[in-house]
């Protein structure tokens, strides 16, 4: 069973079998699915589903907090199942692929206090973006 699939289970998520199929389409190391291929890939494996019900899933999932959005470029919305992970996001700039990576360092420590304007910041979303070795 997928780490997604353990986690749901055991927050006693009710598993039908379309909330089975999109989980499993979002198991993975650095799956980061728009909803419309979350859809196209559940679809495969269960044909009746409908992309309401892949929409609903989706949306629930993040309310969870089991699974994140990603946005990045003004792109299609993104599914990231890895959110109990604390990691950042490397995204080709050419054809959008996105990669999960772990830099070393708090990017809450490198933002000087002068420049925190008064803020108490929580949180950092770092992304690095380039090019992969496939559009290169």
């Amino acid at each position: 069973m997928s780490d997604l699939l353990e986690r749901l289970r055991g927050r006693g998520w009710r598993m039908t079998s379309q909330r089975r199929v999109v989980a499993e389409v979002l198991d993975g190391d650095h799956v980061h699915l728009t909803a419309d291929e979350v859809h196209v890939r559940a679809a495969e494996r269960l044909p009746e589903i409908s992309r309401a019900t892949v929409y609903n899933t989706l949306g629930e999932l993040v309310s969870l907090g089991e699974v994140a959005e990603v946005s990045t470029d003004g792109r299609a919305k993104r599914y990231d199942p890895n959110a109990r992970h604390p990691h950042q996001h490397l995204v080709c700039s050419r054809c959008g692929t996105i990669r999960d990576v772990h830099p070393t360092g708090d990017p809450l420590a490198d933002l000087p206090v002068g420049e925190r304007f008064g803020f108490a910041v929580a949180a950092a979303d770092v992304t690095y973006r380039g090019v992969c070795p496939s559009c290169a």
